[in-house]
């Protein structure tokens, strides 16, 4: 079974093109850390007017989501390198606010 879950962040003004680039670039060992932990499928999208990222993911049922591996040091460490870009909070994670499911067609 595979879970879907939607969230949102902020990205600060004039750092769209920072955003983007820093994830063309994502880690590898970021990646391998959210396959491992059952997340796959994962877009963000952004919403131009407002700067406001909108993200989905597939989390396996016995898995994480990328919301739930927070204090792994590869997150700690890519909170810090997106902190300048992103609201954050004071420990350096993204403010993120879970998005409720209203539709889903197959």
């Amino acid at each position: 079974m595979v879970n879907k879950i939607a969230f949102k962040m902020k990205l600060m003004p004039n750092c769209r093109e920072e955003y983007k680039r820093r994830h063309d670039e994502i880690w590898p060992e970021m990646v391998a850390l959210l396959k491992e932990s059952g997340v796959s499928d994962y877009t963000i999208f952004l919403d131009e007017e407002s700067d406001t990222l909108f993200a989905v993911q597939r989390q396996a049922a016995d898995g994480a989501s990328s919301q739930d591996i927070g204090s792994h040091p590869v997150v700690q460490r890519w909170w810090r390198y997106m902190a300048d870009i992103m609201e954050t909070h004071s420990d350096s994670s993204p403010v993120s606010k879970p998005l409720k499911l209203v539709f889903h067609l197959d």
